[in-house]
């Protein structure tokens, strides 16, 4: 019995080593934007030499967190794919908040806007996220009554608004993903996904440069409000 436990237990300590480098951990969570990202621009990002870089980024991709994509001489990394995201993003959400006194005024606003609207890899995260999650189930297009679900109504509804749920893989329809900022759930799976580009793609939101922050548009709360009764207009004066 005890060897078969061991090697489980030294390759999950070979995993959780990998994200236990702070450059490393900068990597992977600036990649959650799902954007394809060369090793010159993430040392930049993460303030590294990008020899330095080019070593993390090979240590990644040897484990199979991150993906490489060449085009000519250009190198391009970006996320495996959902399932690491997701766990990054789970990661995420244990970790206790730094004091604002310990960081600069840049950091603190990058890190509000972070909060108000993100991508968590392909679905919509942070305030806006986890208020859309309420919405969906106060308005039976999903159902959390036992386990996460979406409802025939709810397809019909999210059809209605111009969103398509493209079926492929063995990909969950839909599930929850627990928020890093406010410690609750927002939505994933396919339908998180099909509601993130369709919100892109119509302008509810724009993503912010550099960034996988969000900007929510006068369109995007009035769309959000009539299809999903979303009221962000009075959640941001509170």
């Amino acid at each position: 019995m005890a060897t078969d436990v061991l090697p489980a237990g030294e390759g999950f300590a070979s995993l959780a080593a990998l994200f236990a480098d702070k450059t490393r951990a900068t990597f992977c969570l600036t990649l959650l934007d799902r954007r394809a990202w060369t090793a010159s621009e993430l040392a930049h990002y993460a303030q590294v030499p990008k020899s330095s870089a080019t070593e993390h980024l090979n240590k990644l991709i040897g484990a199979g967190i991150l993906a490489e994509i060449r085009q000519g001489r250009h190198r391009y990394v970006r996320l495996e794919d959902a399932r690491i995201a997701e766990l990054i993003e789970t990661m995420a959400s244990h970790v206790v908040p730094v004091p604002s006194n310990r960081r600069s005024y840049t950091s603190i606003t990058r890190d509000q806007a972070l909060r108000r609207a993100r991508t968590c890899y392909d679905h919509l995260a942070g305030d806006l996220g986890v208020s859309l999650m309420s919405a969906l189930v106060a308005r039976n297009i999903i159902n959390v009554d036992s386990g996460v679900r979406l409802t025939p109504e709810g397809e019909q509804d999210l059809a209605r608004a111009g969103i398509s749920i493209e079926r492929a893989g063995t990909r969950p329809l839909i599930r929850t993903c627990l928020d890093w900022t406010g410690r609750q759930y927002h939505a994933a799976g396919l339908v998180g996904g099909a509601i993130c580009r369709h919100a892109l793609a119509s302008g509810w939101v724009l993503p912010i440069p550099q960034s996988r922050a969000l900007k929510i548009t006068e369109l995007g709360v009035t769309e959000m409000k009539r299809h999903f009764g979303l009221d962000l207009a009075r959640e941001e004066s509170n």
